[in-house]
């Protein structure tokens, strides 16, 4: 099973993010339009992702009490077939995501600067863990001290719950 290790921040406006960035010649990788089908399971988080005509059904387990979001997770990619169909014949759907997802690389850290429908602006990270869980911290506290993020300020929990939060307060 892989290991991130993950940090979520509201953004009123990507500009400062988007400038620190340019700053120190960090590239765009790449813009990716994404639509996350999450279902109801028992235990962490079960997801389809779609992109194009590319499908990943992604489980993640992760502790939101500590103080760092470390999150376990295994990708498996479909290629045939109606997917989100099939799946939601199976699974009862929980919530939809969709956003538009700016993908920048620092340290193996994925910088997602993502707008999300019916939710607004957030910045990602997600630092892969290759070898031991400190050189991750290292370089992930690294990514953080040149973003001049502030940590106190993170969201700990996913797209998929504050959509739920957002819909159980409308009703």
């Amino acid at each position: 099973m892989a290991q991130n290790l993950e940090l979520k921040i509201k953004l009123n406006s990507t500009n400062e993010i988007e400038s620190i960035l340019n700053r120190n010649n960090i590239p765009l990788s790449e813009v990716l339009y994404q639509k996350d089908v999450y279902y109801s399971v028992k235990k962490g988080l079960l997801k389809l992702r779609i992109e194009g005509n590319n499908y990943s059904l992604i489980k993640y387990l992760r502790d939101e009490s500590g103080d760092e979001r470390w999150s376990n997770y295994d990708i498996i990619q479909l290629t045939n077939g109606d997917v989100e169909k099939f799946l939601s014949d199976i699974f009862t759907i929980e919530a939809i995501v969709k956003k538009t997802r700016k993908l920048y690389w620092l340290f193996n850290t994925r910088i997602h600067i993502d707008q999300v429908e019916r939710l607004g602006n957030f910045l990602e990270l997600e630092t892969i863990v290759e070898g031991n869980s400190d050189d991750a911290k290292c370089r992930f506290d690294k990514v953080i001290e040149l973003l001049n993020l502030n940590t106190r300020n993170q969201v700990r929990c996913s797209y998929r719950d504050l959509l739920l939060k957002k819909k159980n307060d409308t009703h």
